[in-house]
């Protein structure tokens, strides 16, 4: 392996390591609360959204929950705009990681851990839009480790990107709603916010099971087949 993709490797793995430490150093998780909000994000225009949106990437991007930042957004913006700004910072944050890892780990990783990254790629692969939004929508997996292990796979960007954001917009909603104050009666507003995040996952497991299904019926050995009927059919 080439010195230069060993320590950029390694940098990446430390500098990890050091931004856990100092985010835990300076509470990071204990800053984001209702009290920062009203103090530093209400009333404050334009640099309270942008400061907003600052720390909400920095904190999805290093691994804080994001339901807590959509909590966070509807509790400061309201509803709808706590929703959007919510969902753009944590598409910052997922946009960040991943370059991140592209950028500085990605020899290192695909060496040390090639099984890992083939798995990841053939799930991705050919689909990445839709397989993204798949794995959004399932309540599970962490969204840190996800954005890292795509950053150091062969994924192309864009199309990961878009089906994350649109993966992350069930959940933006139930908890922008929950922190917004919505003036619902709470029975409603938790039986909006449970079937939201139901109708998620059911869409997710019907997407995963479409997709796996069509690459069952059309897998590789299948191919040179249905190449030669194209073929005889076209004669």
């Amino acid at each position: 392996m080439e010195l230069r993709v060993l320590l950029k490797g390694l940098f990446l793995i430390a500098s990890l390591v050091a931004l856990g430490f100092l985010a835990d150093s300076f509470k990071l998780g204990d800053m984001l609360t209702e009290h920062w909000v009203d103090a530093e994000i209400r009333g404050k225009g334009w640099t309270g959204s942008l400061l907003f949106l600052g720390m909400g990437a920095l904190a999805t991007g290093l691994g804080f929950p994001r339901q807590v930042i959509a909590f966070l957004g509807g509790y400061a913006f309201g509803f709808v705009a706590g929703t959007g700004l919510s969902l753009l910072a944590t598409v910052l944050g997922c946009i960040a990681a991943f370059i991140y890892a592209r950028w500085m780990g990605r020899g290192l990783i695909q060496h040390r851990f090639p099984g890992r990254i083939r798995k990841l790629d053939e799930f991705l692969r050919g689909h990445p839009f839709s397989m993204s939004l798949v794995i959004r929508l399932l309540p599970i997996g962490s969204n840190v480790v996800t954005n890292l292990l795509a950053g150091v796979s062969s994924v192309r960007g864009m199309p990961f990107f878009t089906g994350s954001a649109l993966g992350y917009v069930p959940q933006n909603l139930v908890f922008a709603l929950a922190g917004s104050g919505v003036n619902f009666d709470p029975s409603v507003r938790l039986t909006l916010a449970t079937a939201l995040f139901v109708i998620s996952s059911l869409i997710g497991i019907w997407l995963y099971r479409r997709r796996h299904l069509g690459e069952t019926l059309v897998d590789d050995s299948d191919q040179p087949a249905i190449k030669e009927s194209v073929h005889e059919g076209k004669r």
